[in-house]
């Protein structure tokens, strides 16, 4: 297979000045943006999901490359000849992005990956390294499988998902309030993204983009940032832990006890229904939270 660089690990010294620059901005604008303990998590689950990757690593480039054996056409590599096919890589790589994204927050298998990365109460650019230690064992990575049926060699699929990963690290941030309108229209943005980290009823379960935020309006998935309603972030039931180990399995181990204690025809359903799903309807869904919230608002309109 064609090997080529991975871009993150070139952007790490840019993700540490930029780190170090936000934090000297928030010790003078605004010090409840970093908490020490929050901050520390986030860099030992982002040390902590890079050593994962390395130990599964293998196993990805292995399906990945016996998946692109059966692949539709042939893309080549090279920029000179295939200019078009890195740009259609990258666009439909984001695209995979988002389908995966969604379904990190519709399905309870794999929210229990990605649920680490919403755990922080805090919103900066620490929080964007607070990565998933079990995105393999949750086979996240079958979103991108497509791609390489359809042509696109396993290296340049994962260097565009590195830029992706890249472009991702800067939206992060409540330094940066709105950017000019035509940008917030086409691309993610701070702002979209702390919609997308909020727990407040109107922010839920929204904004999954990567890079395009057209996939939202698309989709139906996109709400914008308020002034007038701050984002609170975490998640609806939050960790309050900074243990290390408890923030990367805690949803594994709450699946395990609700399988475990369901009656059999509802075991299943712990697994593949959203977060927050419950047999006896004990528990609320972000999306009963959300109309709960909305019959509150028009019930509060009618009484106007």
């Amino acid at each position: 297979m064609d090997k080529l660089p991975d871009p993150v690990t070139y952007a790490v010294p840019a993700f540490i000045l930029l780190l170090i620059a936000e934090m000297i901005i928030s010790l003078r604008a605004d010090k409840s943006r970093y908490e020490t303990r929050d901050t520390l998590t986030s860099l030992m689950l982002g040390t902590g999901s890079q050593v994962a990757g390395a130990l599964v690593g293998a196993g990805v480039i292995a399906a990945s490359v016996w998946v692109y054996q059966f692949h539709l056409f042939d893309i080549g590599i090279e920029f000179s000849n295939w200019w078009w096919a890195w740009i259609l890589c990258f666009f439909l790589d984001d695209l995979a992005y988002y389908a995966f994204h969604r379904s990190a927050h519709r399905v309870r298998w794999f929210w229990a990956s990605h649920v680490i990365h919403h755990s922080s109460q805090h919103y900066n650019l620490s929080t964007a390294l607070r990565q998933t230690w079990t995105g393999f064992f949750s086979l996240t990575f079958l979103f991108r499988l497509p791609l390489f049926l359809i042509g696109f060699p396993p290296a340049m699929v994962f260097f565009c998902a590195g830029l992706n990963l890249i472009y991702q690290f800067w939206i992060h941030t409540e330094a940066i309030k709105r950017l000019p309108k035509w940008f917030e229209a086409v691309m993610n943005t701070p702002s979209h993204h702390r919609v997308h980290h909020g727990v407040n009823p109107r922010y839920l379960d929204a904004n999954y983009a990567g890079v395009f935020i057209i996939w939202d309006k698309m989709f139906g998935s996109f709400v914008p940032e308020r002034d007038d309603e701050p984002v609170r972030y975490g998640i609806v039931k939050q960790l309050g832990s900074f243990n290390i180990l408890w923030a990367a399995v805690h949803e594994w181990v709450g699946i395990a006890k609700d399988v475990w204690a369901a009656p059999w025809k509802h075991k299943l359903s712990y697994i593949w229904r959203e977060p927050g799903w419950s047999h006896d309807g004990s528990r609320a869904t972000s999306a009963m939270i959300k109309d709960r919230w909305a019959a509150g608002r028009a019930s509060e309109d009618a009484a106007e």
